[in-house]
């Protein structure tokens, strides 16, 4: 698509040319464009932090028909876009300035890249004749951000922006998601235009024509697959819940009888109360998924992309099967594994075409082999002698309590693995978490962004002691806008999947590993005059100073009254879950180690 500048709808002679008086009566600032194409494209609310080099869009957001929400850090910012986006579908939209706001923004960006969530990030910029010149909050916006984001733009004309505004939603929301940023300088917020609106849905890239259609004899070749195959696995990641996909993959699952595991982005595209689901596989998967890919005869890729904490030793993945990748990212097949049935394509249109292609096979053992497998569990854990509170019985009490309808948010480490293995998950864009960056600080920003989303939602953020820190100061959000997430903290006083692989694999070591006072090392002590307190940080107080009802938990009986008791509850809350310090998240495949080498949790 293409459009007039002013000069040229004008002419080019400066006599025809508008005056700027002309350009303010009937036209539209630059500023005033970001609105507008924001609110014309979808958005519906905005996550942003104002600052010099964005104080004039900020002045048209003062109207705007926008929520607008005003995090206190600009990473908890994008992070509640990426939520917001998560638990929609819906492109998520942020607003930072120039300088550090752009920079502090980088972490988010990188955590919705690497995820493929669909984001369009405004930024500001000082004017175009400071570009360079090192002035007052510069940076190389588009420079830094460029290995962050699916695309950037830096906009140099007024005329451009509303083309530009457009493009980045039709960029961020088609092909694999991602986040785009849009950096614009002060003086084309200032500059007016006469070019209209534009949407998404008129918007044409000649350079980018995302693949949707599937090939036709790829299709076929997949299908004679599965029907020749005795020992399928459907491997399922994140693609299928972006793409819309899950019933359609239920449906190819359950007509014939193909065993389901999921990547820890694919938790909730297939249910885990089937029979045929073998849970999530990988560093930290079921025993039986991780069996199953190491004896299958075809593995069926659908929208997932061969992570490393999924594949093991990649020369030991999945030895006797084909492997077949369906995944709408051409640079994603074939980059980790060595593909034999390539289908690069929408995942939902690819389904549509296969499974009228496929027949009914007689699978029963294998079925019956992963029945075998099942009985085994995801995950297990023993009674504690000591008395001390479990986290996976945490995580347990909370899928009883809420009777398996919250909507899980996690932050980074144990905590997340935990809410992976022990909730049962059933419906899509029911777990959100960061996967492919692993960023400490997610939980509590996304859960806030996933609560706008979906206002009537039991969203419940789970955080380990550790990353509930990075971004903490998000917990005022949630009390500004009456949200009733529930945040809860796994607190363990350990940064605790750090410690579990310094014991397992550095002799017991716990360097910079130990977030409390009592038992830290010599070196790291800090002597205190008084008597050190039973708990640091107390939690509970600072929820309390956020405005948050909270409490401290350390039994079973005292986790399920206060579950039971925060979810019925119209309003925000912290619950600290004081938990033992050395559980560890199992089973684990040792980095380095294939699939089948996992260290197993103890049994009875």
């Amino acid at each position: 698509m293409t459009q007039m500048t002013t000069s040229q709808r004008y002419g080019s002679s400066s006599a025809a040319t508008p005056t700027q008086e002309m350009l303010r009566k009937h036209g539209r600032s630059g500023a005033q464009c970001v609105v507008d194409g924001l609110i014309s494209n979808g958005c519906e609310v905005l996550f942003g932090y104002p600052g010099g080099a964005v104080i004039d869009i900020f002045d048209k957001l003062y109207d705007a028909p926008l929520k607008f929400v005003l995090p206190r850090h600009e990473q908890g910012g994008i992070h509640m876009a990426d939520g917001y986006a998560r638990a929609t579908g819906k492109v998520g939209c942020a607003l930072v300035t120039s300088g550090p706001g752009a920079t502090n923004a980088v972490t988010g960006l990188a955590t919705a890249m690497m995820d493929g969530i669909p984001m369009v990030v405004i930024s500001g910029q000082v004017a175009m004749n400071l570009i360079g010149t090192d002035a007052f909050q510069e940076a190389d916006t588009t420079g830094i951000t460029r290995g962050v984001t699916k695309h950037n733009f830096l906009v140099r004309s007024v005329d451009d922006l509303p083309r530009v505004i457009a493009e980045a939603f039709f960029v961020a929301s088609t092909g694999k998601p991602g986040p785009v940023l849009v950096d614009i300088p002060k003086n084309i917020q200032q500059q007016y235009t006469l070019q209209p609106d534009v949407s998404m849905q008129d918007v044409t890239i000649r350079a980018y024509q995302p693949t949707l259609l599937p090939p036709p004899e790829q299709v076929a070749r997949l299908a004679e697959a599965i029907n020749k195959s005795h020992r399928p696995v459907l491997y399922v990641g994140g693609g299928a819940i972006v793409s819309n996909s899950c019933s359609l993959l239920r449906s190819l699952a359950e007509t014939y009888d193909i065993p389901v595991c999921t990547t820890l982005m694919g938790l909730g595209a297939f249910p885990e109360t089937s029979p045929l689901s073998m849970w999530m596989v990988g560093m930290h998967g079921s025993i039986a998924a991780n069996y199953a890919i190491q004896q299958a005869d075809l593995v069926i890729s659908a929208g997932a992309r061969f992570d490393d904490r999924v594949t093991g030793r990649t020369s030991d993945f999945a030895c006797a099967a084909q492997i077949a990748h369906i995944d709408v990212d051409a640079s994603a097949i074939g980059k980790n594994v060595d593909t034999d049935i390539a289908v690069c394509a929408d995942l939902r249109q690819t389904l549509e075409a296969l499974l009228p292609l496929v027949r009914k096979v007689d699978r029963s053992e294998w079925v019956a082999q992963v029945a075998k497998w099942r009985e085994l569990k995801p995950a297990v854990y023993l009674p504690r002698k000591d008395g001390k509170l479990q986290p996976q019985i945490v995580i347990e009490a909370l899928d009883r309590v809420s009777e398996g309808k919250a909507t899980i948010v996690t932050d980074v480490g144990q905590n997340q693995m935990w809410a992976a293995q022990f909730f049962r998950y059933t419906r899509p864009r029911s777990f959100l978490s960061s996967g492919g960056l692993g960023t400490m600080g997610f939980g509590v920003p996304a859960a806030i962004g996933a609560q706008l989303a979906r206002p009537d939602a039991l969203i419940v953020s789970i955080n380990g002691d550790g990353g509930f820190q990075m971004n903490i100061q998000e917990l005022v959000v949630a009390v500004e806008h009456k949200l009733p997430v529930k945040f809860i903290v796994l607190n363990n006083s350990h940064l605790g999947m750090v410690r579990q692989w310094q014991d397992l694999f550095y002799g017991g070591r716990h360097s910079a590993t130990v977030l409390t006072q009592d038992n830290r090392p010599a070196n790291e002590k800090i002597v205190c005059e008084e008597e050190e307190p039973a708990y640091l940080p107390d939690f509970v107080k600072v929820g309390e100073a956020y405005g948050i009802r909270s409490k401290r938990v350390s039994t079973l009986e005292e986790v399920e009254q206060v579950f039971a008791e925060a979810f019925a509850d119209p309003h925000p809350w912290l619950i600290e879950c004081i938990v033992a310090e050395d559980e560890k998240v199992l089973p684990m495949v040792p980095p380095g180690a294939a699939l089948s080498d996992m260290i197993l949790p103890p049994r009875k």
